[in-house]
């Protein structure tokens, strides 16, 4: 009986965060901020402390999802309808590198040290302060950079190039099944797939752990 009771509760609790993410957006997950972290906190403990406590039964864990999943909706609403609020409840972004110039009280005020600055810099591939012209602290932890004149790549347009059209590349196969909606969305079907899977001497689908297409390329093929 209380396994069959801690299974019945843990599905519901499962259910109920499921449908609650969906509800919410996936803003929740992707730009996470000091707030959206404490509240997914505060959920998880109490489905997860709904679960082993005896007296606590499944309305309960209902009505407590239910509870903090309106009071999390109800500040994201009131932060879209009310400018004023945004900076209370979400945090504002914090410029940490001006004109080149390390911010140092903005470092303060943001509980960032050097190291881990450097750290956040060299996720975007940046490997020394000098190449930065600006840099600034977004409310998720994250940070936004803008490199130096000098240090940015060169574009077709710094070039005086024509546009050209960028293909979105396909993953056709994977794990040895194929992907038939990816097919048809490029306009291909079967017969062209094991065709192309001939040319690189394969003769089956099953055979490929990853197959990718992009349009004017050859297709792209890593067998197992």
């Amino acid at each position: 009986m209380v396994f069959g009771q801690i299974f019945v509760e843990t599905l519901i609790g499962f259910l109920c965060l499921f449908v609650l993410t969906k509800l919410l957006g996936k803003s929740q997950i992707t730009q996470i901020t000091a707030f959206d972290f404490i509240s997914a906190l505060v959920l998880g403990e109490l489905v997860g402390n709904a679960l082993y406590d005896k007296e606590v039964g499944i309305p309960q864990i209902l009505f407590a999802v239910f509870l903090w999943g309106i009071l999390i909706y109800t500040t994201e609403i009131i932060t879209q309808k009310v400018k004023r609020t945004r900076a209370l409840l979400e945090g504002s972004p914090t410029i940490i590198i001006y004109k080149g110039k390390l911010q140092k009280e903005n470092l303060t005020k943001g509980k960032l040290d050097i190291n881990q600055l450097q750290h956040l810099l060299r996720a975007k591939d940046i490997f020394s302060l000098k190449e930065v012209e600006y840099a600034v602290l977004e409310t998720n932890g994250t940070v936004s950079v803008l490199k130096k004149s000098l240090q940015q790549p060169t574009t077709r347009n710094d070039l005086n190039l024509q546009p050209e059209t960028v293909p979105l590349p396909r993953s056709v196969i994977t794990d040895g099944e194929v992907i038939w909606d990816n097919l048809q969305e490029v306009g291909l079907d079967e017969a062209w797939l094991l065709d192309q899977l001939k040319q690189e001497q394969i003769s089956s689908p099953k055979d490929v752990l990853y197959a990718e297409y992009k349009e004017g390329e050859a297709l792209y093929v890593v067998p197992y």
